[in-house]
């Protein structure tokens, strides 16, 4: 299996998924709260259709674990397997606003072995496929994520909420962090990855198909993902919850 080619051959079909998920918006999004009490709009089911029936072509023997689709969610004995967040920041998506991503992160032996995240309102498309290989392509140009130019300044992070609970500020105390932003999808791994921002923390929230994604693109260009404890986040969990995170980027390791 070439992790590179499947990944190449994937990055049009992300790109057109993204024209599809704008091109929803602007007929106007049919709106649900799923059961959980998060919002889901047509446009995720219909850009999760075509993403996992592209990856089904490509990859037809590898299994798909999808937030929007109940299938392969209760086998706990994958190993290898796709991670897919058809849009995660469903409330920018719906509200018009900039931040929402389409996301597929591939698993072997239960770790991140590639990942493709595309920002559709900011044109931004990241992708991955092995240590040293994390770009972006952007304006028609392909950028290698660890070779863009280290920035010298104060610590800057991502934050989830405005609110910093106490055991976070903690270790933003410990890492030197001066400022932080907001920010909900998984575009922080990508800002992150691309030395915008130096990292992100958060206690045990969300699923593995946020992060799966973002997780192999932030390592792929030198940074680290790890719980609170410094340990290796593995995938394929029986909940499939994601514990606690800390992210960095190579410039602050």
């Amino acid at each position: 299996m070439d992790i590179k080619i499947i990944v190449e051959k994937l990055i049009d079909p992300f790109l057109k998924a993204g024209d599809l998920s704008i091109s929803l918006r602007e007929k106007g999004l049919k709106k649900e709260i799923k059961s959980d009490n998060t919002p889901v709009s047509n446009g995720d089911l219909e850009v999760n259709k075509f993403i996992t029936q592209k990856i089904s072509e490509i990859t037809p023997h590898i299994p798909i674990i999808s937030e929007e689709t109940s299938d392969n969610k209760d086998n706990t004995q994958l190993k290898n397997f796709w991670l897919v967040d058809p849009i995660d920041g469903t409330y920018d998506y719906i509200n018009n606003l900039e931040e929402f991503t389409i996301n597929a992160g591939l698993i072997i032996d239960n770790v991140p072995a590639a990942g493709l995240i595309y920002a559709p309102a900011k044109k931004r498309m990241f992708y991955s496929y092995g240590e040293g290989d994390a770009y972006e392509l952007s304006d028609g140009k392909t950028i290698k994520l660890n070779e863009k130019d280290s920035v010298t300044r104060p610590i800057k992070f991502i934050s989830y909420s405005n609110k910093i609970k106490p055991e976070i500020q903690k270790i933003y105390q410990d890492i030197g962090v001066i400022e932080n932003i907001r920010m909900k999808s998984s575009l922080k791994f990508c800002v992150v990855a691309a030395g915008e921002y130096d990292g992100y923390v958060a206690e045990p929230r969300a699923y593995e198909w946020d992060i799966a994604a973002g997780h192999a693109i932030l390592i792929h260009s030198g940074g680290t993902v790890t719980d609170f404890d410094g340990n290796e986040i593995l995938y394929g969990k029986k909940d499939l919850k994601n514990p606690s995170l800390i992210l960095k980027n190579k410039n602050i390791l």
